[in-house]
Order: structure tokens, then sequence, then C-alpha cells
């Protein structure tokens, strides 16, 4: 039997997620240091949703605009990024929130199958080791396509990261370079289709 197999051309348009509404967050300056150490083929946006409300199942019978603009931004993206640190050994709370928004109504759940990656930068040693657990628990739930390895725990010092995104530590730098190499490459086997007879 001869199977084709089409491969989805890039660049992909990666939505990125960061797990900390704080403007000054290190998970931000981590994200903003993960595009630029990228290889081509990838376009970066983030994905906000700070202006959701809390997610509450009564509003499944009339979604608000803003629930059904964010969903449309996870919809457009060929993949998504989170970047995410640990509270409390779990994920962020407003990071929960829209997760649950983009899994509502019932039956659209609007992260099924996007490749995803996960990575998080904390003070503490373990890098939030068991923040992503938590989180890669619930996509998992999602039906997200979830790239397991290489796992990223970035232990976080003051000036890792520069103003300008630029990792100031070479062994981080590169360990950080090959990350993205490796999910560059995942979404790429994600999204090369193999029609089933």
């Amino acid at each position: 039997m001869k199977i084709d197999i089409i491969e989805h051309e890039g660049p992909y348009r990666v939505g990125v997620i960061v797990g900390s509404l704080s403007k000054d967050s290190i998970n931000r300056r981590l994200a903003n240091a993960l595009t630029h150490l990228a290889p081509e083929g990838f376009e970066f946006f983030e994905i906000s949703y700070a202006d959701l409300p809390l997610y509450n199942r009564d509003f499944d019978a009339d979604y608000p605009q803003v629930a059904l603009d964010f969903k449309a931004q996870v919809a457009s993206a060929d993949a998504l990024l989170f970047v995410t640190p640990e509270y409390n050994r779990s994920l962020p709370g407003p990071l929960k929130n829209p997760i649950d928004w983009g899994s509502r109504p019932w039956g659209q759940n609007v992260w099924a199958h996007k490749p995803t990656g996960v990575v998080g930068a904390s003070m503490g040693a373990i890098g939030t080791a068991v923040g992503q657990q938590s989180l890669r628990a619930t996509l998992g739930f999602l039906n997200a396509r979830q790239m397991t390895a290489p796992e990223a725990y970035i232990h976080y010092s003051p000036g890792l990261i520069d103003d300008d995104g630029r990792v100031t530590t070479p062994g981080t730098e590169e360990f950080l370079r090959q990350f993205m190499a490796a999910f560059a490459e995942y979404t790429a086997r994600v999204l090369t289709v193999i029609p089933q007879a």
C-alpha cells in the first residue's frame, strides 16, 4: 500500500502563552529570549489572556467576545509555546483560567492536536519542574500534542537574561537554542499529514 506524506510548509506561527500576568515576569524575559534563539521558520506572537473573566460554565450558552477572540488566536497558531512559572508546586491560577476557556463549551476544545512546548524559569533550584508536570497533565487531558523531550527547567538568577533578550550564560544559551531546535523539528513532525487508506 502506498502512503502519501504531506509535509506542512513553514514558516510556523507560534503562539506564546506566558504563565504570569506580571509585566516584569522572569518568564516573560525567558519567552523573549526563546524567540531570539529559535531557528529560522518560526513567527512568534503572544496570546494574551489578561482580559478574560474567571471561567464560569454559565457563559457556555453565550460565550463573551473576549473569550471568542482568545480562542481564535489560539486556533490561528500552528504551534503553542507555554513559558510559565510554578506557583505553590502547581501551574499558576491565572494560566489555568485561559486553558479552561479554550476547552469550552464542551466539544469545542481549541487545544486539541496543537504541537505544544512547555518551558519555565524559577529562582528556585527545581526550575518549575513540578509546575510543568501539573500543566502537562492538564494539556494531556485536552489532547494537546506535547513535546515530551527535551525538558527545560531553568534556574533563573539575576542577569541570566539581559534587557535585550540575550542569555548571558553560554551553557544555558546553547541549551535553550537546542530546545528551540527540537521544538521546530517536533512541530514539523506533528503537522505532517499522513492520509489514511
